[in-house]
């Protein structure tokens, strides 16, 4: 079973954890997620596409990501997530958290924060491995490509993410 630390409305760990995908958060209380941007040197982004078995957004074009274990920091998540789905280590890249966002699911118990990098990585096709239980497949895709999936309503975050995808890598 895993399970999550639970946080407070400062991004503070309560000292408290829950099941993973439990939902029984009060209003004030929160989950961490964490979203990895992996850019090339060519400006080209690595998506992925939800398989069909999942039960929110099937079929839908994201970014690699998932929840921050219970005792896992942020920055190790986004490694362990990045490598369990795509099979590439960004622990060593040029990189850095671009943002956090928070939403709020008043009475649903699903409150969470989300720490979003970007990461710069050489690599090419034949390196990627994907996790067949959480993609059907990915594509190394222009910020424009990655815009029209937005478009068509087809892309995970999007709107909530859109500028890591144009800022710089330090």
């Amino acid at each position: 079973m895993e399970y999550w630390d639970i946080y407070d409305s400062n991004k503070q760990k309560t000292g408290r954890t829950m099941k993973r995908n439990d939902w029984i958060l009060k209003d004030d209380e929160y989950h961490l997620s964490v979203l990895g941007v992996l850019r090339r040197p060519d400006g080209r982004f690595l998506i992925t596409q939800r398989v069909m078995t999942k039960s929110w957004a099937p079929g839908w074009w994201e970014v690699s990501g998932g929840g921050v274990m219970a005792g896992e920091e942020s920055f190790e998540a986004v490694c362990r997530e990045v490598r369990e789905e795509v099979g590439l280590d960004v622990s060593h890249c040029r990189g850095k958290l671009a943002m956090t966002y928070h939403r709020e699911n008043p009475g649903k118990g699903d409150n969470y924060f989300v720490d979003v990098y970007l990461f710069e990585l050489d690599f090419d096709e034949k390196d990627v491995k994907i996790q067949e239980a959480e993609a059907l497949g990915f594509r190394i895709a222009t910020l424009d490509e990655i815009k029209e999936l937005a478009a068509q309503g087809i892309f995970l975050h999007y709107d909530s993410i859109k500028q890591v995808f144009e800022e710089e890598v330090p």
